[in-house]
C-alpha cells in the first residue's frame, strides 16, 4: 500500500499560458495537486488552446476584462493555495488581480509569477523566447561547435528547466515556509536567472583547465573526442562519455585500439584530432546495434543515441514515461497507462498517450466539477454560464 500523492489537497489556479507556466502547473498536478486553468473567455464554441501540458487539470473560461470576471477570481482566491501568473509584468495588476490584492484577500496564498527576463532588468518590458533568455543569461554562448555560431537547443533549458521547473521549486519552498509561518508569499521566477543558475558549474569551470578554451573546444562541450557523439554505419549515433581513465580504457578496448597507447596520450590536446579521426572511422564500420552488443554491460560510457520514435514503440528500450522522482511511500501520479508498480511507475491509471501524446484541454472542460468539488458551488445556485464563460451569481443582500 502507498499513501496519497504528496501534494494532494493543494488547490492551484493556473492562468492559461504556454510552456513554462503550464509546466509548473503540470509538475504540481502530477504530484497530486488540483489544478484549475483559467482560460480567456471567448464567445461561441470554445476551442482548445495550443497548451498540451494539461494532464490532471480542469478548466473554466473567465472574462478577465469584466468586473464579473475579476470578482470571480477574487472569490476563488479566497480558498486556493497557489496562483500561477505566466504573464508579462503588470498584466494582472492592471486587472486588479495582482499579488497585493489577492494576498490581502487570502494571506495564505502563494502567488507564483513567471517571466522571461528579470523584472528589474533592462529587458523587463520586452517580449522574448527561450533563445533570448539563454542569450542574455550567458548560457547560449556555451552551446555550439568550435568555430560555429552559438546553437540554441530545443526550448528545454530556459522555458522548462530554468522556467517552469524553477517556479515549481519556488512554490514548494513557499509551501514549506507556510507550514512554519502560516503565511503565503509571492514567488518570482524568471528564465534568465533560472537558466543561469543551472549553468553554475559550466560557468565556474571557464576559469579552470576543464573549460577555459573557446566554445566547442573543451572537455565537456564536444571538444574532447572521448566526450562526443559518433555516426554509425547505419546513420545512427553512439554517445561517448569516457572521461575517467578506467572508463576510457574500456572504450579503447571495445573499439579495438588497445595496442596504440591511447590511454597514456588521451589528455594531450595535440593528440585529439587524430584520436577523433580514428574514432569516427571505427564507429562508422559497424551499425549502432552492433556497437550496442559490444558496449552494453561495460563501463565504457558508450551508449546508443535513442530517438523518441523507438522509445515510444519498443518496449525493450525502457521508454515508458515515469514521474521525475520516485517517492516510495507517497508516489506521484503515473504517466504511462501500463504502470504496474505504483512505487516505481507512479500511482493511478496513467494518461492517454503515456506522455508521448499531448492532450488538449478545451476552455471549461471539467470546470464545473472542480467548482463543485473545491468550493461546493453548483451551477444555477452559485454561478451560471454565459457564452461559455463562468459568471458568479450576485450574493443576496437579504
Amino acid at each position: 500500500m502507498v499513501g496519497p500523492p504528496p501534494l494532494q489537497g493543494l488547490k492551484v489556479l493556473e492562468f492559461a499560458g504556454l510552456a513554462p507556466g503550464p509546466f509548473a502547473g503540470l509538475l504540481l498536478a502530477d504530484a497530486g495537486a488540483k489544478v484549475l486553468r483559467i482560460d480567456r473567455h471567448a464567445s461561441g464554441v470554445p476551442a482548445p488552446t495550443p497548451d498540451m501540458l494539461t494532464r490532471h487539470k480542469s478548466s473554466i473560461a473567465v472574462d478577465l476584462k469584466s468586473l464579473d470576471g475579476v470578482r470571480l477570481i477574487k472569490e476563488l482566491a479566497k480558498n486556493v493555495d497557489v496562483i500561477i501568473d505566466p504573464f508579462r509584468p503588470g498584466v494582472l495588476e492592471k486587472l486588479g488581480l495582482g499579488p497585493e490584492t489577492l494576498c490581502a484577500i487570502n494571506p495564505r496564498l502563494i502567488y507564483g509569477r513567471m517571466t522571461g527576463f528579470r523584472r528589474d532588468g533592462q529587458y523587463a518590458s520586452m517580449a522574448g523566447h527561450d533563445i533570448n533568455y539563454l542569450a542574455v543569461s550567458g548560457v547560449l554562448s556555451l552551446l555550439g561547435r568550435s568555430g560555429e555560431k552559438p546553437h540554441p537547443p530545443v526550448n528545454i533549458l530556459a522555458d522548462f528547466a530554468g522556467g517552469g521547473a524553477t517556479l515549481f521549486q519556488g512554490i514548494l519552498l513557499a509551501v514549506i515556509s507556510r507550514e512554519k509561518t502560516g503565511k503565503g508569499q509571492v514567488v518570482e521566477a524568471n528564465m534568465v536567472d533560472g537558466a543561469g543558475y543551472l549553468a553554475t558549474f559550466p560557468r565556474q569551470i571557464r576559469k579552470t583547465p576543464v573549460g577555459d578554451h573557446p566554445r566547442g573546444e573543451n572537455l565537456l562541450d564536444g571538444g574532447s573526442p572521448y566526450y562526443d557523439t559518433y555516426e554509425t554505419k547505419d546513420g545512427k549515433y553512439m554517445a561517448v562519455g569516457a572521461l575517467e581513465p578506467q572508463f576510457y580504457a574500456a572504450l579503447i578496448k571495445g573499439l579495438g585500439l588497445s595496442n596504440q597507447n591511447w590511454e597514456k596520450r588521451r589528455l594531450n590536446r595535440e593528440n585529439w584530432p587524430e584520436m577523433r579521426r580514428q574514432f569516427e572511422e571505427i564507429f562508422k564500420s559497424k551499425t549502432r546495434s552492433e556497437w550496442e552488443k559490444i558496449f552494453d554491460g561495460t563501463d565504457a560510457c558508450c551508449t546508443p543515441v535513442l530517438e523518441y520514435s523507438e522509445l515510444e514503440t519498443d518496449a525493450g528500450r525502457e521508454g515508458d514515461q515515469r514521474p521525475a522522482v520516485t517517492l516510495r511511500e507517497t508516489p506521484c501520479l503515473a504517466v504511462s497507462e501500463k504502470a504496474t508498480d505504483p512505487r516505481i511507475h507512479g500511482q493511478g491509471s496513467g494518461v492517454p498517450g503515456g506522455g508521448y501524446v499531448g492532450q488538449l484541454l478545451s476552455p471549461g472542460e471539467g470546470g464545473e466539477d472542480a467548482l463543485s468539488n473545491w468550493f461546493g458551488w453548483t451551477r444555477g445556485k452559485d454561478f451560471y454560464i454565459e457564452n461559455g464563460g463562468v459568471v458568479l451569481k450576485p450574493k443576496s443582500k437579504i
